[in-house]
């Protein structure tokens, strides 16, 4: 995957955990933030992006809060967050690390205002012109009233029908806490893996036609070993999922509420599904080639057959024109004044003969 092999490093080796240091692509711009405080009845949007808003809310608040900070590059910024909300060094170092595979971490210590829960996952993108997935890097932190949400500076905010469906008043979110806010946005996350997954299963389709009606070329074989890194790709981000929401369910945190639990369970079978699909087109690209490679040898036969019938056709009228272009003066025949048509004759009888040899054996 192109895009990700050209992501530019900046760790520096040696430095000291929890440092803050971006690991990810060069962006040019500025963080977002937006504040979105709700409950059953109101909502607040604050679009304005300062940090001074983004405050611990009281603990007498009957909203909850939510951050939604759109870019992880400046160092600042994270880290004015995690001050003003006591969050721990090292979480705050997964968040700016791109290449963070998918965990959960629950964090309860002294170093931290509150127990928090820490959940980093990849939001993945199909880009059509490349033929790739794109993984985009997010994470949240939990707390009693409150949640941060974290994402790459892309085109467009990734969280914006979970934010619609607040200011509609539509749905669960409004009427819950924080966990299951924390919910719907993994929830559509991995809705994204399925929109992900059907347009790998497309192709896929797509690829298998045109090798079961044998119109495969070259481009084909590219685009089996593109899908074939593709599915690799999305089941490195998808299979650490299974082991987080199982740690979600089995940990018995006070920030995951009852309520919550079957929505949990009912993502975690989401998730087996998407693996038990990645599996099976895993399995299903080494057959599409196995078939597309005896499709094209046996094309090959094809036409070695009819290159060696045609040889084996010819062979004796070489032989026979051979014998009598040799230029010796004793071949009575070159003298008989009907030479010539006897030995055309006689080419074009086994030219016949052999030809109808060939239809009856099926060669041909």
């Amino acid at each position: 995957m192109s895009r990700r092999r050209n992501k530019t490093y900046k760790t520096q080796v040696g430095t000291s955990p929890g440092t803050l240091t971006y690991v990810g692509q060069e962006i040019d711009h500025a963080t977002h933030i937006q504040r979105i405080e709700y409950n059953e009845t109101d909502y607040q949007v604050d679009d304005s992006g300062k940090l001074s808003a983004c405050q611990l809310p009281n603990g007498g608040t009957p909203h909850v809060l939510w951050l939604d900070v759109d870019g992880i590059h400046e160092a600042n910024v994270v880290a004015t967050l995690g001050h003003q909300f006591r969050l721990h060094p090292l979480l705050l170092e997964d968040v700016m690390n791109t290449e963070q595979k998918p965990k959960v971490e629950f964090y309860d210590d002294d170093r931290v205002s509150s127990p928090v829960i820490y959940v980093t996952m990849k939001m993945l993108h199909h880009d059509p012109r490349q033929h790739e997935v794109d993984a985009e890097h997010v994470s949240f932190v939990l707390g009693p009233t409150f949640l941060i949400s974290f994402q790459e500076e892309r085109t467009g905010d990734i969280f914006t029908p979970v934010l619609t469906r607040i200011k509609a008043s539509a749905g669960k979110t409004r009427r819950n806490g924080p966990d299951y806010l924390l919910y719907s946005l993994m929830d559509l996350v991995v809705d994204n893996y399925f929109v992900v997954l059907d347009n790998i299963g497309e192709k896929l389709d797509a690829v298998e036609d045109r090798i079961v009606q044998e119109l495969a070329g070259r481009e084909t074989l590219s685009m089996l070993y593109a899908l074939k890194r593709e599915i690799t790709i999305m089941r490195r981000y998808v299979s650490p999922l299974r082991d987080m929401l199982s740690a979600l369910q089995r940990e018995e945190s006070v920030l995951i509420k009852d309520h919550t639990d079957p929505f949990l369970r009912d993502l975690a079978d989401h998730i087996n599904q998407i693996i038990d699909t990645l599996d099976t087109y895993r399995e299903l690209i080494p057959g599409l080639l196995d078939v597309y490679l005896s499709s094209t040898s046996n094309r090959m036969n094809s036409v070695m057959k009819t290159l060696t019938v045609m040889s084996s056709i010819f062979l004796p009228l070489t032989f026979i024109a051979g014998i009598y272009g040799m230029n010796f003066d004793n071949m009575p025949e070159l003298h008989t004044r009907t030479g010539y048509f006897w030995a055309l004759g006689l080419m074009g009888a086994i030219f016949v003969g052999m030809v109808v040899y060939f239809r009856r054996q099926k060669w041909i």
